[in-house]
């Protein structure tokens, strides 16, 4: 296959992708391959949600939504445009992939397909129902791919480099467990915004999909707000307060009670709203229903802070207050070329 071949089936994929981007999927006669994937992708849809309770039917159609947008010919072509494949010596990747949100090791799975390499895929238990059925469409569409994709739950063994995601503690191991391997490891990252009290209720409300949307749970979510000194919490809430059906769902429901609980016997100051609460802490990663938010002062003070902690960052949410920012509501809507902690994730594979 060229590249252009493999840019073909992942477009293919994303007019499949395409039917099923709302609560009520619609079939549509135009995509290739439909009677034989389609009734079996709404029942792995089903799968996934039966066996993992974080992922909704809106949490998936989202993400389903997001990847079916990104998989055209234009966008494609934009994101590879500037790299040069005429050299790429074909190998057996391997992807150990997390399993906090839908799909979350797609864009590794597309890159490593999408560069002409082989991929070994070592799936969360969390999220391996949705993953080998696309897989086996791309097969259907793309004969070619026929032995270039392999799924398995045994030990790693005959690749020839990795892409590995996990926690702080995960990384160690697989830092020492791949050394001799071309690798890139992931760790832990969460996500902030910068307030600087003037933001618009619009903003705000946006600011709102970024901590609520997948519960929370994602690298991209905001866990953590900067705000001035005295700011008023009263226009925060007033504007999240579009999630507050979010407390209707147990999960979510039993971790806020957990965590409130926690922190009542703690006697730790925090507010709350009744589905959400704040509370100040030095920490990035906050729990499920809490926000944690932290005093600045200084503009440049918080720049400094900020820069050096990049490796805990994964995205700044704010209105120009740094380089390399993303816009209030736009952190769970990444394009193709924003690479997970800032590595380019095809340079790599393109140098193996």
């Amino acid at each position: 296959m060229d590249l252009q071949d493999r840019i073909n089936a992942f477009v293919k994929l994303g007019e499949f992708l395409s039917q099923f981007q709302d609560i009520n999927s619609v079939k549509k006669d135009t995509v290739e391959a439909n009677d034989l994937f389609f009734d079996g992708f709404k029942h792995q849809l089903k799968l996934a949600q039966e066996h993992n309770g974080w992922f909704t039917k809106a949490n998936i159609a989202f993400t389903l939504k997001n990847w079916a947008q990104a998989l055209t010919q234009d966008n494609l072509k934009q994101w590879l445009i500037n790299y040069d494949f005429k050299s790429v010596n074909p190998q057996k990747v391997a992807i150990i992939m997390a399993g906090n949100i839908p799909l979350v090791g797609f864009h590794d799975f597309l890159s490593v397909l999408i560069t002409g390499h082989q991929v070994l895929v070592k799936q969360s238990s969390n999220d391996k129902q949705l993953l080998p059925f696309l897989a086996k469409y791309l097969e259907i569409v793309a004969p070619e791919f026929k032995g270039n994709i392999t799924f398995t739950e045994a030990k790693l063994e005959n690749f020839d480099a990795v892409i590995a995601t996990g926690s702080d503690n995960t990384a160690r191991y697989f830092e020492y467990y791949f050394k001799d391997k071309p690798s890139i490891i992931r760790k832990n990252r969460n996500s902030v915004a910068v307030i600087n009290g003037t933001e618009t209720q619009e903003e705000l409300e946006a600011l709102a999909d970024d901590i609520f949307r997948y519960y929370g749970l994602g690298c991209r979510n905001v866990s953590k707000l900067f705000v001035p000194k005295d700011y008023d919490f009263q226009y925060f809430f007033k504007a999240v307060y579009k999630w507050n059906p979010i407390i209707n769902e147990s999960k979510y429901a039993n971790n806020y009670d957990y965590n409130k609980a926690v922190y009542l016997m703690s006697e730790f100051d925090m507010l709350e709203n009744g589905f959400l609460m704040i509370k100040e802490d030095q920490s990035y990663a906050s729990p499920i229903a809490t926000l944690f938010y932290e005093y600045y002062e200084d503009r440049n003070t918080l720049q400094e802070k900020l820069k050096a902690d990049a490796d805990k960052i994964q995205c700044v949410v704010s209105r120009s207050f740094t380089e390399n920012i993303v816009d209030f509501g736009e952190t769970q809507n990444p394009q193709l070329w924003d690479y997970a902690d800032g590595e380019d994730t095809i340079e790599f594979l393109l140098k193996i």
